[in-house]
């Protein structure tokens, strides 16, 4: 558990397993922080090293309360990885996460890889989900987490309730104490981002495709579409009756596919 202060932020940072084992750094979605990941991390550290990182505004990183991009999040990960001496890493992004690496892989090829590619998309929202997430933005921002919007996000992001009430009683306090603030710039950050979509076929760099088959955030044909555009992809795994944070609630059956992958792309010895 450590802190690095880069562009003007405290970035927290967990790092776990052997300094020269092949790394693998974790980029959390929306509302989520590093510690989505605990299940990967557990199942790595013995073989790699494992990096999860809280983004700004999220978790236990000390942001500057500025606005901030999706390429601001590419550049704390490049700083993280510069402070721990790592050339190369597979870049794991969920979401939220999985759009900064896309741009990663555009901005600094060089440095990753593999990627991984979780509940996430090239595309851009349409009108219809921006209105969403503005709606989203500015009932939060007006009246609070109140219950009808902290269930239909819990809903959304982690399953019903009845199925998932682990993570439900998980993340309920985490997602209580985001400030408005935060979720507004955050927020912003999603409705704001931009196009790649029509260059995402220059990323060459081995990748491999995860989408819950119940996602309602990112529909799994926008996974899809990924697998069948970025010209080195591996394969696409749909999580059967799983929501959009799949990779954390039905991590057992996305465990043994991820280390398969990342074995091969790190010719780890099985």
């Amino acid at each position: 558990m450590s802190y690095l202060k880069a562009n003007n932020q405290e970035i927290y940072f967990e790092d776990r397993g052997e300094n020269s084992a092949p790394a693998v750094i974790f980029l959390h979605g929306f509302l989520m922080d590093c510690t989505m990941f605990l299940s990967q991390m557990e199942a790595l550290e013995d073989e790699y090293r494992v990096i999860g990182i809280d983004a700004r505004g999220f978790g236990k990183t000390q942001w500057d309360g500025k606005a901030f991009t999706l390429y601001d999040t590419v550049n704390d990960t490049i700083a993280v990885m510069d402070h721990l001496e790592i050339e190369k890493a597979s870049i794991v992004g969920m979401s939220q996460g999985g759009y900064a690496a896309l741009r990663m892989a555009l901005k600094a090829p060089n440095r990753i890889n593999s990627l991984v590619l979780v509940s996430t998309s090239g595309h851009q929202d349409s009108k219809e989900v921006k209105a969403g997430y503005l709606e989203v933005r500015d009932t939060w921002q007006s009246v609070g987490l109140v219950p009808p919007l902290k269930e239909g996000l819990m809903t959304g992001i982690l399953g019903p309730q009845e199925k998932y009430k682990e993570y439900w009683d998980m993340w309920s306090d985490k997602w209580e104490s985001r400030t408005a603030e935060q979720i507004f710039h955050a927020m912003n950050n999603l409705i704001e981002r931009d196009d790649i979509l029509h260059i995402i076929e220059k990323i060459n760099i081995p990748s491999y495709v995860i989408h819950g088959e119940l996602d309602n955030g990112v529909p799994f044909e926008q996974g899809e579409y990924l697998s069948n555009h970025l010209p080195n992809c591996k394969g696409l795994l749909i999580v059967d009756g799983a929501a959009h944070a799949a990779i954390m609630t039905d991590a057992k059956k996305i465990n043994p596919s991820l280390k398969s992958f990342l074995h091969k792309t790190n010719m780890v010895t099985l």
